[in-house]
């Protein structure tokens, strides 16, 4: 199988107003692909559309026009959703039941052992971060981001070869989002595919081997991060350090070189150009000065200057 999943063309239109007259189109004809064993990034500002490409995955929804599949099915075939995982953003559960009771239940409807599950139950909190003095406590008692460990737990009970998670980190604090992100990269490494959507771009940049980016129901940006980032066309700067040299011998010597900028620090200086030719000529007025090379650096675009240059 070459891609876990595969969308084409999809697009969800939704009636709205007092008369339902006025249409709304939420995604406008997205097509993309995840490979194996990745985690892949969804990404877009608040109404991109974001949940409702995932919801539509999961069948909660149905799009309007083109099609889907996973693990090669289409998603409408019920038998291959045994084989996934789904946490949503705001999940809600029955409040009365405790997150053991909760696991069991699900571990029921994939058909667990129940001799085994009980094992597999605590493992599961444990490896979400869930306390053990919460294990027997019940959901309505709980907050938000340890209902959403719950979920993540939820999500995983059946082995999936595939786990869809809308916004994993939501409501966890740093030590619950160090926790959920060392989770999501073992599934990684024991071969599950992740698609997860998340406003946190510093767990995108930690964990995501792709991305795609949407931008008012349309795909904006798609394909592996680190390319992305020093994709051809995007802004990008070349930084030269060096030292026993100073600022105003290389100004007087480097005249003329558009958008070049030098730091002068304690330890020597910086020049930062956009041209890669211009690394040259930096380069060779430095050792005619005297000047010392220190090292020669892309300074990539960040995820943050992507994710604004491709959303705004």
């Amino acid at each position: 199988m070459t891609n876990i999943i595969e969308i084409e063309n999809l697009s969800k239109e939704y009636e709205t107003g007092f008369w339902k007259k006025k249409k709304t189109l939420a995604l406008d004809g997205v097509s993309l692909e995840v490979g194996p064993g990745q985690i892949f990034g969804f990404l877009g500002g608040n109404g991109a559309g974001k949940t409702t490409t995932i919801k539509i995955l999961m069948t909660l929804l149905f799009p309007t026009s083109g099609s889907a599949k996973i693990l090669g099915r289409d998603i409408s075939e019920v038998d291959m959703h045994r084989r996934i995982g789904y946490s949503p953003e705001n999940p809600y559960f029955y409040d009365y039941l405790t997150p053991r009771e909760l696991l069991a239940y699900f571990a029921d409807l994939f058909g667990h052992d129940r001799s085994k599950s009980k094992a597999h139950i605590d493992g599961l909190l444990t490896k979400v971060g869930l306390d053990e003095k919460d294990w027997n406590k019940q959901l309505r008692k709980f907050s938000k981001g340890m209902l959403q460990r719950v979920s993540i737990a939820q999500s995983i009970i059946n082995g999936p070869e595939v786990v869809f998670m809308d916004e994993p980190m939501s409501g966890l604090d740093p030590i619950g989002r160090r926790e959920i992100r060392e989770l999501i990269a073992d599934l990684r490494s024991n071969g599950t595919t992740v698609f997860m959507s998340t406003h946190i771009l510093s767990d995108v940049e930690a964990l995501c081997d792709e991305v795609a980016i949407l931008r008012k129901g349309k795909l904006a940006a798609t394909g592996k991060l680190d390319e992305l980032l020093v994709a051809e066309g995007r802004e990008r700067t070349f930084e030269i350090i060096m030292k026993s040299i100073s600022k105003n011998e290389l100004e007087n010597s480097l005249s003329g070189i558009a958008g070049m900028a030098i730091e002068e620090h304690p330890s020597g200086v910086t020049v930062k150009v956009i041209d890669e030719n211009d690394v040259d000529k930096v380069l060779a007025a430095a050792r005619k000065l005297g000047g010392r090379l220190i090292s020669v650096n892309i300074v990539k675009q960040s995820l943050e200057e992507l994710f604004v240059q491709e959303t705004a």
